[in-house]
């Protein structure tokens, strides 16, 4: 058009009407109403939403449920969606080196199950697995190895988000908040 109107009730291009506007508005404002059961129905199905794909994604998963699993008192890592958590974190990162060591690691652990099991993780044996998973932890005191500093950063990240989970903090720690604790005193006495 050479009115210099884009055709929508004669208004100037990037200008909105005051229909327009409200719908906008309204949107805006129902937008936090909308429940978030999808976004995290993704990540709890095992499928990557984030930044790893698929296949790393249930690697992470069977990882962390090594390092945190579940028993009689409370989920594990999985039942806290902990790969989730790290997903979501890696793939919020602005910083690339920290997205490749999380990348090359779980390739690391794919490797050295290869070259122990002849296998990939998730097809080895629960012994394999963990005989896998002591190898990476074997040097974590003193890590010299790439993989050495993964498994530290893995167990790092899998504490981190097991511990500031509901699962974690309420299942598992107890947490009741802060309320009156009757009796005896339940804290750690340090004299």
């Amino acid at each position: 058009m050479t009115d210099g109107t884009d055709g929508r009730s004669g208004t100037a291009p990037g200008t909105l009407s005051r229909r327009e506007m409200i719908e906008v508005t309204a949107a805006a404002l129902a937008a936090p109403l909308v429940p978030v059961k999808a976004v995290t129905a993704h990540a709890a199905a095992g499928l990557s939403g984030g930044f790893l794909t698929a296949a790393e994604y249930a690697l992470l998963d069977e990882l962390t449920e090594l390092l945190i699993p579940a028993d009689d008192h409370s989920p594990g890592a999985r039942g806290a969606r902990v790969a989730g958590y790290i997903d979501g974190r890696l793939a919020e990162s602005l910083e690339p080196d920290w997205q490749a060591l999380w990348r090359s690691g779980l390739e690391a652990v794919e490797g050295l199950s290869r070259e122990l099991n002849g296998q990939s993780f998730l097809h080895a044996t629960p012994d394999q697995r963990t005989a896998v998973l002591s190898r990476m932890a074997a040097g974590e005191s003193d890590p010299k190895t790439p993989l050495e500093h993964f498994f530290k950063e893995l167990k790092r990240w899998t504490v981190r988000a097991y511990y500031t989970s509901k699962i974690g903090i309420h299942v598992d720690q107890e947490y009741k908040g802060n309320v009156y604790q009757r009796g005896e005193f339940a804290g750690f006495d340090a004299t």
